[in-house]
């Protein structure tokens, strides 16, 4: 198959182009630079800019561009982390929606999308979204798959948890406290903290892009939801790490701002 990918520089794009290319798929990585190699195909999302007839063969687009997500939400960065979301993913739609030969379109979403807080609640993909900055996101984000939607190409949004890998940016953020020798639940510990390796999410991506009856919003999480009391557990054992000390939902708040609240939230999401 033929895969084009968007956000091929971030972690989870290195992972999966290198997971395609083990398998003999053709890849094509969206930059906006001047390209370095054949493998690379020079896009503008921010003016709605691709080549389409570089991609008129194309038999899977894939969408994982987006500044990350872990640190303070300015005004300013609010704006970041929306359009860099948004403008990428709208490109890709309306490509997709002129090319003759329909290709599938794939997005990566979060689970964020569900809400600040739901408790215990089981969220499947019938969930509705529900309140706060990443929902709000989550909701323009994935709408902007509609051109392509309309114009009858397969879409699918992964709702993804916390990708655990040892250089993943959230996972990297979340092992912070414990390199430090202060790892911990975080507040209660209580809430449900969704997360899937990254082997089971390059599988959950290739699952999705290969089956035709997959379609709409797609949780990719763990089976049996964690709370992040055990999390931080395993976390703790994996790194040989005491995991004793709780971070206060205060100082969490303090330091991260609103995206405190993505971290102190239960989201008890299943695939």
């Amino acid at each position: 198959m033929k895969y084009v990918l968007a956000g091929a520089s971030g972690f989870l794009g290195r992972s999966l182009a290198r997971d395609l290319a083990a398998d003999d798929h053709d890849v094509i990585r969206l930059v906006r630079r001047t390209p370095s190699g054949p493998g690379e195909l020079q896009w503008d999302p921010a003016r709605g800019e691709l080549d389409l007839a570089a991609i008129a063969d194309a038999d899977v687009l894939v969408n994982l561009a987006g500044a990350n997500i872990g640190r303070p939400w300015t005004p300013t960065y609010r704006k970041t982390l929306r359009e860099s979301r948004v403008t990428t993913t709208a490109t890709l739609a309306n490509a997709a929606a002129q090319l003759e030969r329909r290709p599938a379109l794939l997005t990566q979403s979060g689970v964020g999308g569900y809400g600040l807080d739901c408790g215990n609640e089981i969220l499947t993909e019938d969930s509705p979204l529900g309140d706060g900055f990443l929902a709000d996101v989550v909701r323009v984000w994935e709408g902007s798959l509609e051109p392509a939607r309309a114009a009858g190409c397969r879409v699918a949004a992964l709702r993804t948890g916390v990708v655990l890998a040892r250089k993943a940016p959230a996972f990297q953020l979340l092992t912070l406290p414990f390199r430090l020798g202060l790892g911990g639940r975080f507040g209660s510990g209580k809430q449900y903290f969704p997360v899937v390796s990254l082997t089971d999410w390059l599988r959950a991506v290739r699952f999705v892009a290969e089956h035709e009856t997959l379609s709409g919003p797609v949780n990719v999480t763990l089976p049996v939801p964690a709370t992040n009391a055990e999390v931080a557990q395993a976390i703790g054992t994996a790194m040989h790490r005491p995991a004793l000390i709780p971070v206060p939902a205060a100082l969490m708040r303090l330091v991260l701002g609103e995206f405190a609240w993505e971290l102190l939230g239960s989201n008890r999401a299943l695939p």
